[in-house]
């Protein structure tokens, strides 16, 4: 079988070179300040062969209205070189596990769904609570990520979450917003360890997403790939490097 990896060569050493980056957001989500054209275009530039737009679903404040998804179809798949996968970030809204309401239509013409917790949309509640939310989102049709499950507002059983992920083949965020030195989110680079240990040990895969709130972030991992260094996460089980398991996963 023939494996494609993507690495640059810089000063003799080979460098791994991410393909990918799911999660994205427009001016759609309310609180992004990009087009999908300006996305693309900085995907372009930051080497990024296939881009996710995953804005917001509608229960989040100031989030896109239901129909702005019944609509995405007038989305090329692929623009200037780039493919364009069509997705959302669902907000997980209780312990069951329940996302957005969208048009059963419209979710069909997604290619995925990241299901994510928000203080906006539930309340942080018990670890066995929080937990309970995720292990239900992951039952839902098209959840094919979780978004950053790494605040400490939220505590997690992450050995039940990994464990669930390799059962489901439902890959765990490591969210490059999270670790950045001005995340809104609490105690992420000791979660994010905690979960990638976990992943490492049990042999579940993970995906780097950038969370880009404007262009200019797209494609750049920047923290993410400093703590897999760090911790010598194997590159192995990081999607991003791997086309062909990209192109396998996301059914392209």
């Amino acid at each position: 079988m023939i494996v494609k990896v993507n690495i640059e060569y810089a000063g003799g050493g080979i460098l791994m070179k991410a393909i990918i980056d799911m999660h994205t957001h427009t001016v759609a989500s309310g609180h992004a300040y990009s087009t999908i054209h300006e996305n693309v275009q900085f995907a372009k530039k930051h080497g990024i062969k296939i881009l996710g737009m995953s804005d917001h679903g509608p229960d989040m404040l100031g989030g896109p209205q239901l129909y702005f998804f019944n609509n995405l179809k007038v989305v090329p798949d692929e623009i200037d070189g780039v493919r364009v996968l069509k997705g959302m970030e669902a907000n997980i809204l209780d312990i069951d596990g329940n996302l957005d309401k969208i048009d059963p239509r419209a979710l069909t013409g997604l290619d995925y769904l990241i299901a994510s917790l928000h203080t906006v949309c539930i309340e942080p509640s018990t670890k066995e609570d929080n937990t309970k939310a995720i292990l239900n989102a992951m039952e839902q049709e098209k959840v094919k990520i979780i978004g950053h499950p790494d605040d400490s507002r939220y505590p997690l059983d992450y050995e039940a979450i990994v464990k669930r992920a390799k059962e489901k083949n439902i890959l765990l965020e490591v969210n490059n917003s999270s670790l950045s030195p001005d995340t809104s989110r609490e105690g992420t680079r000791e979660n994010v360890k905690i979960y990638l240990e976990l992943c490492k040990k049990y042999g579940v895969r993970i995906i780097m997403g950038t969370d880009s709130h404007i262009c200019y972030d797209i494609g750049i991992f920047t923290h993410v790939e400093q703590l897999i260094e760090e911790i010598n996460f194997p590159k192995e089980l990081v999607i991003n490097y791997w086309e062909d398991q990209i192109i396998e996963f996301f059914g392209i």
